[in-house]
């Protein structure tokens, strides 16, 4: 019995963790009231990612992109002219978390969750700070 139950379990662990084809752009969307989110457009303090300003406004979503897909555990899922969301994947459980990226004139708005669970342990604020170390580094963003 202890075997099913361990087994069943992650069976629905795994099938929590599939991509997702089409999802809505939550992008300019606020983050809901679970500490599995952070954004650049959050005014709340344990939400909010500071801004990120784009150094050059000839800047592409694919040339962002292709740094963001430096993390460990990226697949891109959608990018269009302006936005791209990037699907993250835990190593051990598989959860999937959506980093989306949306260049709005000199401003790249960002915004990254959790799909499932209440708490990432910090994981998406670590992801975006590494991002913007990575677009720092390249000349991309100021700040």
């Amino acid at each position: 019995m202890k075997v099913i139950s361990i087994f069943s379990l992650l069976l629905t662990l795994t099938a929590c963790s599939k991509g997702i084809d089409n999802m809505p752009d939550k992008s300019k969307m606020m983050c809901a009231d679970k500490p599995n989110c952070i954004s650049t457009l959050e005014t709340r303090a344990d939400f909010n990612a500071e801004p990120f300003t784009l150094n050059n406004p000839e800047s592409t979503i694919d040339s962002i992109a292709q740094i963001a897909q430096q993390i460990k555990g990226a697949k891109i899922a959608v990018i269009k002219k302006n936005y791209v969301r990037i699907e993250y994947t835990s190593t051990v459980f598989h959860f999937v978390d959506d980093l989306e990226l949306r260049i709005e004139g000199n401003n790249l708005i960002v915004r990254s969750e959790s799909r499932t669970g209440y708490s990432d342990f910090g994981v998406n604020r670590k992801r975006v700070e590494k991002l913007r170390s990575l677009l720092k580094e390249k000349g991309l963003i100021s700040q």
